[in-house]
């Protein structure tokens, strides 16, 4: 299985989309606190429809409790800071993907303490800034999880 890691996400529909997301790939969503919006937030709903029975959601109050009462295999940093990109990568079950917020991303010191190996990053045209945040973890989610023969026992 592999793990998405929203870092105080902000934008409801976005987290939504990713909660239907994860419903259809068996992924496991954690959600770093402070979130922008309230779980219960009607955009949130609408976005995930009736998917939240389907996925696994969970929510922690900061990075370091989310880490240390998880098993990740390895937790790559999603970044247009990176050089890596992210198709580069022989991605393994157990692996975890964090995403920052919306309009700031991971934060420099948080990526500095990263491996590079780590720190992977989605191809853009130069003069694009980023790609919308449900997006990006779809683009990367059906990557890893393509690499393991889009097997039900592994997404």
């Amino acid at each position: 299985m592999f793990s998405i890691i929203l870092f105080q996400p902000e934008i409801p529909p976005n987290t939504g989309n990713i909660i239907r997301l994860c419903a259809n790939t068996g992924c496991e969503l954690h959600l770093i606190e402070p979130l922008g919006f309230d779980l219960e937030d009607k955009k949130l709903r609408r976005a995930g429809l009736d998917y939240a029975e389907f996925a696994s959601v969970k929510s922690w109050q900061n990075l370091a409790d989310c880490i240390q009462n998880n098993n990740f295999n390895r937790l790559f940093a999603c970044t247009t800071k990176a050089s890596q990109h992210y198709h580069e990568v022989e991605y393994k079950p157990g692996d975890g993907f964090i995403f920052g917020p919306e309009t700031r991303g991971l934060d420099k010191e948080y990526l500095n303490s990263k491996p590079k190996e780590e720190l992977i990053r989605i191809p853009m045209l130069p003069q694009s800034r980023s790609m919308n945040l449900s997006n990006a973890v779809a683009v990367i989610v059906y990557e890893a999880w393509r690499q393991q023969g889009f097997s039900p026992d592994v997404s």
